[in-house]
């Protein structure tokens, strides 16, 4: 599988260990997984969730995978939703709130307007976006995101769509589950796999171009 490249680091797939590729089954979705405020299935190797409030409704692991972790999965918008897949690491649910607590989000056609972006709950104070016109429904998209030490980076079909620098990094020793959100959204979800990022310096700097 190809290198993943961000600003001054390369993210070796291949040489990233594999913490999770189980199979979706009924067996797996009870044993492996919580939902919380949507009503999620697995259909044909896949999960489906629907959600039709303006809230989070999520699907995460009960296994936790700290450190720094990459995210992978095959997921589309189902008719007549038209947006929000939206995928989460270093996360954790906060019980007596109902609501999630700590975690990186990444989204595709979302933030109302149709926007690629990345967030960090609760507080949401730190947010990055941009529109992605080329978002389709029922369309397959190979989603890839995760984050080194707070550098978060979401591609969609090996394409970089965005990447940010959270200065107070989660803690992922303690908030280290991985999921995803169906938000006011019906979307399918299949593949998924974490790998526990490997990577090395990869320095930049620009040509003398004068």
């Amino acid at each position: 599988m190809p290198d993943l490249l961000i600003l001054q680091k390369r993210i070796l797939v291949d040489a990233s260990p594999v913490l999770y590729d189980r199979p979706l089954t009924p067996e797996s979705f009870l044993e492996g997984w919580e939902v919380h405020n949507a009503h999620w299935e697995v259909h044909d190797g896949a999960f489906w969730g629907m959600n039709p409030h303006p809230a989070p409704g999520v699907i995460f692991t009960r296994q936790g995978f700290p450190g720094n972790v990459l995210v992978e999965c095959t997921a589309r918008v189902l008719l007549p939703s038209t947006h929000d897949i939206d995928v989460m690491w270093n996360m954790s649910w906060d019980t007596e709130k109902n609501q999630r607590g700590p975690a990186y989000v990444a989204g595709v056609q979302g933030w109302w307007e149709g926007k690629v972006g990345i967030e960090k709950s609760p507080e949401y104070r730190l947010i990055a976006a941009a529109p992605c016109p080329w978002f389709e429904p029922e369309h397959d998209y190979h989603i890839q995101a995760g984050s080194v030490d707070g550098h978060c980076f979401l591609f969609v079909d090996g394409v970089l769509r965005l990447e940010l620098l959270d200065p107070h990094p989660i803690d992922s020793s303690i908030h280290n589950r991985i999921g995803f959100e169906a938000y006011q959204s019906m979307i399918c979800v299949r593949d998924i796999s974490v790998r526990q990022i490997i990577w090395e310096p990869r320095p930049l700097s620009y040509p003398q171009e004068f």
